[in-house]
């Protein structure tokens, strides 16, 4: 009971929940824990895992002692605190997997970031979302959900986020998809299985369509006055024996930035050092974001669109550069 209510309300807490080395191994990591806290933030960066993927070890390189988000980012981003929300990605596993599909986990998404932020008294703040993989979908169909809420609590993080740096997301889905749905049904006669997240992953997916029909639209309705300011990064090297798990063509979205990192799709997500090649490139982009949000003061959620120009370099009143 110590663990669920927590600070950070995860079911993994290493501070406070005293399981087993092993049981650890067996269990997800889920719900929204904060890295690091920084000095004075004007934003909150929030790391999403993808397909498979674990709330620390994601964004962990082997052998280290934490995550670089948390190691690391802070070295070069002091203003700004820094989260993961984990949930359980999982397709196969010898134990109980969760049923939940992408809807179910960018609500629980939506709701574990509006809560945090709703109690603590930082609603106001502005958002980065950095995700990969399946991950960067998931914060698709959170933005849109919140985007549509009556809640204000809940609209606030649509309202509040600058940007999204996305990391070998499949937006237009992946042939690896159709592989590894088979390699689960050769496993489900001896293990639990959860299919949708897999389907969803495909080409001619109707749930990935639907998602990025509505975050497109969600795009247009904020180009003109505050627009989301989006960044891809897709991996360089293929998965030993696998391949290509999310092509460049499927990684990028046509009209934004975007940027290879020297990697498979598994170890684009983890850097060694502050002198890492990958992370110098992702952290150029946040810095960038973090820099124009700390340009001024926080602003209410809905009223942040000055921020915008500021980033873009354009007077809004004599229109000069």
């Amino acid at each position: 009971m110590g663990s669920f209510f927590s600070k950070n309300h995860t079911e993994c807490d290493h501070d406070h929940d005293q399981l087993s080395e092993a049981t650890d191994e067996m269990r997800p990591c889920t719900g929204l824990r904060v890295l690091h806290d920084g000095q004075s933030p004007t934003v909150d960066i929030i790391f999403v895992h993808g397909l498979t993927g674990h709330l620390d070890k994601t964004w962990t390189v082997p052998g280290s002692a934490a995550p670089w988000p948390q190691a690391l980012l802070p070295t070069t981003i002091e203003r700004a605190r820094i989260l993961a929300f984990g949930y359980d990605a999982r397709v196969v596993d010898w134990n109980m997997v969760s049923q939940n599909r992408i809807g179910n986990h960018s609500r629980n998404l939506l709701q574990a970031v509006a809560d945090y932020r709703e109690n603590d008294m930082t609603n106001d703040r502005h958002i980065i979302f950095v995700a990969h993989s399946l991950g960067g979908l998931i914060c698709e169909d959170a933005l849109v959900v919140s985007s549509r809420s009556v809640e204000k609590y809940l609209r606030s993080v649509f309202n509040c986020t600058f940007g999204l740096a996305f990391m070998g997301t499949p937006h237009h889905g992946s042939d690896m998809a159709q592989w590894a749905e088979t390699m689960r049904k050769f496993t489900s006669v001896f293990k639990q299985t959860n299919p949708e997240l897999l389907r969803a992953l495909e080409r001619d997916s109707e749930v990935l369509a639907r998602i990025q029909d509505e975050f497109h639209t969600l795009l247009r309705s904020r180009s003109k006055d505050s627009p989301l300011e989006i960044f891809c990064f897709y991996e360089e090297k293929p998965l030993t024996v696998v391949g290509t798990v999310v092509p460049m063509d499927s990684a990028i979205l046509p009209g934004y930035l975007h940027a290879s990192l020297p990697y498979d799709h598994r170890d684009m997500t983890k850097f060694a050092s502050v002198d890492d090649p990958g992370f110098i490139t992702v952290t150029n982009v946040l810095r960038r974001w973090v820099r124009a949000i700390s340009e001024v003061a926080p602003r209410p959620a809905g009223q942040i669109l000055n921020i915008y120009q500021m980033y873009r370099g354009t007077d809004k009143i004599s229109g000069k550069m």
